[in-house]
């Protein structure tokens, strides 16, 4: 081989090689990224849940709760 395809194929792994680090960081930001939005949803989930148990708990003490009978005014009859 002349020294010419070793340089072409030495700048072609160099290349190779290089891509492949980039990658590689741009692999560990979106796990990254990947995680905080998990924790983020978790979050946001368990807000939600909290807020369905307190409208649960209105609705289950609004149904528990005696209605008073609506007072019936007498009626003019004229």
């Amino acid at each position: 081989m002349s020294s010419e395809l070793f340089d072409q194929l030495e700048k072609k792994v160099s290349q190779a090689v290089d891509t492949i680090e980039m990658l590689q960081l741009e692999v560990e930001e979106l796990r990254q990224d990947n995680q905080r939005l998990k924790d983020e949803r978790q979050q946001w989930e368990g807000r939600l849940n909290r807020i369905i148990e307190q409208l649960g708990s209105l609705d289950d003490s609004a149904d528990a709760a005696p209605q008073a009978p609506a007072a019936q005014q007498p009626h003019s009859g004229q």
